[in-house]
């Protein structure tokens, strides 16, 4: 009887998520597996419609994002990463601030 019981729970319920380890459903990996569809036809249109005369090489292909089962992102990068990201937002303020 019990066999019976956690056989017919939903894929996405408590226990599923528990047994996976993550609290991703199908829909999300969907959503994921689209915007890495997005951003690649993205890339082959811009690749595509450059132009050689003006210089500049080809925009590098996207890595797909992230999904439960890979590695998780190295912290320290993600920290360097953000400050790098400050400084260019304040250089771009104190310009702004100048005119």
């Amino acid at each position: 009887m019990l066999r019976v019981l956690v056989e017919n729970l939903p894929p996405d319920g408590a226990t599923a998520r528990a047994n996976n380890g993550h609290a991703w459903r199908q829909i999300d990996y969907g959503v994921a597996d689209s915007r890495d569809l997005l951003h690649l036809l993205l890339t082959a249109f811009v690749n595509a419609n450059r132009d050689p005369k003006k210089g500049g090489g080809a925009l590098p292909w996207p890595q797909p994002s992230w999904r439960p089962g890979d590695p998780v992102p190295d912290e320290a990068k993600a920290d360097q990463d953000k400050a790098r990201a400050k400084a260019a937002y304040e250089h771009i303020l104190a310009q702004t601030k100048g005119e």
